[in-house]
């Protein structure tokens, strides 16, 4: 079983899924923000965190379903998704193969487009530099997540995120990133699924085509898109109004107790 960690105890139930070489310490600031109507179940997915390894390859459908053997153990009943990075396409495999357990799904600084053979060659070329030069590999590419243009003021943040990395497995990492690769376009799964889809992306995001993958979104009234100033880090660089977005979008049905 995956480690986990519940805080809170709102009548909405909210998962929250880390990114690559991240744990669920990455809610803490995030979760300050996030309404008292929110139950939180914070993950640790596979390989990360206190969270053991389960193969050589974490495919996004092993992860989901990992998570899927949390939310029944807890009986959750249907609860809200939000993933971040690669959170954001275990989300969109969890939705896709569990679709009646979802109430919403949040894309969390992530896309549902795959992989392109540029991105598959870079993820190929960092299997050996993981293996033999860990410390190396996380201190030149976390900072690259963050706006550029705040890099000075993040410098806490960023601190924060490569330790929080360091912490992580070097062969968790490897079966993420070889599971990262060999997943599909999930566009279909966002035109498929019926309920409330929500959108945060970062204007400054080095991670994800955030022009293309807006563009393309499926034209659906159920789907709602922000666009921040900010980089592939909105939960450390803009915790205020990503939070604000999350507590507005998804219990805008229910009396709101906003917290900033």
């Amino acid at each position: 079983m995956l480690n986990y960690e519940i805080s809170g105890n709102g009548k909405e139930n909210l998962v929250l899924l880390h990114g690559f070489m991240e744990n669920l310490l990455i809610w803490e600031e995030l979760e300050e923000k996030l309404s008292q109507d929110f139950t939180l179940i914070k993950i640790d997915l596979p390989g990360h965190g206190l969270s053991k390894i389960y193969s050589d390859v974490h495919s996004m459908e092993l992860n989901a379903e990992e998570v899927k053997k949390v939310t029944d153990q807890l009986k959750l009943g249907k609860f809200h998704l939000l993933g971040h990075s690669m959170g954001g396409y275990i989300s969109l495999a969890f939705a896709e193969k569990f679709p009646d357990d979802l109430k919403s799904l949040t894309l969390f600084f992530s896309t549902y487009i795959a992989d392109d053979e540029e991105k598959k060659e870079q993820r190929r070329k960092s299997f050996r530099i993981i293996k033999e030069a860990f410390r190396t590999y996380v201190n030149a590419g976390i900072p690259n997540l963050f706006n550029e243009n705040e890099k000075d003021i993040l410098e806490g943040k960023i601190d924060l995120a490569k330790e929080i990395a360091l912490s992580t497995k070097p062969d968790g990492v490897l079966a993420a990133v070889k599971g990262m690769m060999e997943r599909t376009d999930k566009k279909s799964v966002m035109e498929k699924f019926e309920g409330k889809i929500l959108v945060i992306a970062g204007k400054y995001d080095n991670a994800v085509k955030t022009d293309v993958m807006l563009k393309n979104l499926p034209e659906k009234t159920n789907i709602k898109s922000y666009l921040l100033d900010c980089g592939h880090n909105g939960h450390w660089e803009k915790p205020a109004i990503c939070a604000e977005i999350i507590n507005t979008e998804l219990l805008h049905n229910l009396p709101k107790k906003l917290v900033f």
